[in-house]
């Protein structure tokens, strides 16, 4: 038995219905250095976090096209339950904006902040990640 949507002449996709290109790569930032150096670098402080952003240099290994994200949060943010609420939520923020909003050749580091990060509509995270993102790319102050 088909299933109703199934197409009949085997055919997988409509015609002119491409799947959208995937331009940018994200990756996760997995050494200490990295983000010890992205600590070094311009910041933006928002309500529910904040932005580190790091432009990598061209002798760096990762490759030139991908954008590298990290997320932490401390023990002043909770016990694990809340740190690792909050990192879900950063990661899906950054997933969600980068590809689109993010440079390449840069590193984003979100660090969570204490009873707020958890709890804040995640409307209005969204909308303060693009700002911050606005702002460390010099397109608003």
């Amino acid at each position: 038995m088909t299933p109703p949507e199934a197409p009949k002449d085997g055919n997988i996709a409509a015609e002119g219905i491409t799947p959208p290109a995937v331009s940018v790569r994200l990756e996760t930032l997995t050494k200490r250095a990295d983000f010890q150096r992205a600590t070094r670098s311009p910041h933006v402080a928002k309500p529910g976090f904040v932005l580190q952003m790091r432009k990598r240099r061209v002798d760096e290994p990762a490759a030139p096209d991908t954008i590298r994200t990290g997320f932490t949060c401390s023990k002043k943010v909770g016990n694990a339950v809340a740190r690792n609420r909050a990192k879900r939520r950063l990661r899906e923020i950054a997933r969600l904006a980068l590809p689109i909003h993010g440079q390449p050749g840069n590193d984003y580091v979100l660090v969570g902040r204490k009873n707020v990060t958890a709890t804040l509509p995640f409307a209005q995270l969204q909308s303060d990640f693009l700002h911050a993102l606005n702002i460390l790319h010099g397109t608003r102050k």
